[in-house]
């Protein structure tokens, strides 16, 4: 897998290359780019980037230093569409809403369309059932005892960890990987430390959230209505605030459409990137 040096550290990627319009898939906390492993080889006329981004699966630590804030990370996505050259692209988000702040920071002069997948938007971020888990991270040794906690079939698979986020089950294999880097070195849980408390005041988030309508470029928003996390609410409300917003929603899914449907939102995808 390529990786590229940004500013808060070597981040891995994967790229499918080609000619075709280019999309780039960002992904959920902690996971990485296999959450869209379903998704990807029904597109094949399009090049496919999919980050690693220091969420907490990232496989090397960050530098001590980097800002892995909510906005810090959004930033970073901006960095990663401006070295690696992209223009045009179709952002595609998933659990992790932060990139919409790429749009609020004004940075967003790369990105052709936005898809906003059953993500977090307004002030529901994190979400209600993940929010003891992001208080856990606050106190010392909170992610060390977390990430044993997610290594038992138990934990990972309950309705308020990551069995909440599925409706059909993630398997134990992927969600190995998604675990394994913060498990194993104490560098990266400190990476995914500094950004489980990095969420600002409701205030702060319902100001950045305001700011998205300025973008004025076609937007699908796609939505799980039997979601436990994500309100269905927000999906009509995000797709009302874009000027050029759209809505579809998935049924017989929770949050990880890409796990749960993904041939259907490959479907909805097509039909919405550009030719």
């Amino acid at each position: 897998m390529p990786t590229i040096e940004l500013s808060a550290g070597p981040i891995d990627y994967a790229d499918t290359g080609g000619d075709g319009p280019v999309v780039v898939f960002t992904h959920g906390f902690p996971m990485n780019e296999t959450q869209w492993r379903k998704v990807v080889p029904l597109l094949a006329d399009y090049r496919c980037v999919l980050p690693t981004l220091p969420l907490g699966a990232h496989r090397r630590p960050m530098r001590e230093d980097a800002d892995l804030s909510q906005r810090g990370q959004a930033l970073l996505v901006g960095e990663l569409l401006e070295r690696l050259g992209l223009e045009d692209v179709t952002l595609v988000l998933n659990d992790w809403g932060g990139p919409q702040f790429l749009l609020s920071e004004g940075r967003a002069e790369r990105v052709g369309r936005l898809v906003l997948v059953a993500c977090e938007a307004f002030d529901n971020f994190p979400p209600p059932p993940a929010r003891p888990l992001v208080q856990l991270a606050k106190v010392p040794g909170g992610v060390w005892l977390l990430m044993r906690l997610l290594g038992t079939k138990f934990f990972r698979h309950h309705e308020k960890a990551y069995g909440g986020l599925s409706k059909h089950g993630i398997p134990d294999e992927v969600l190995d990987s998604w675990f394994a880097p913060a498990t194993r070195d104490g560098k990266i849980r400190r990476d995914l430390a500094k950004f489980a408390v990095s969420t600002p005041e409701r205030e702060v988030l319902l100001r950045w959230t305001a700011r998205l309508g300025d973008f004025d470029r076609p937007v699908l928003v796609v939505w799980a209505p039997e979601d436990r996390m994500m309100p269905r609410a927000h999906g009509r409300r995000l797709a009302e605030l874009f000027p050029q917003g759209r809505l579809v929603e998935i049924t017989d899914s929770w949050t990880l459409v890409p796990e749960d449907q993904p041939e259907r939102l490959a479907e909805v995808l097509r039909e919405f990137l550009p030719a």
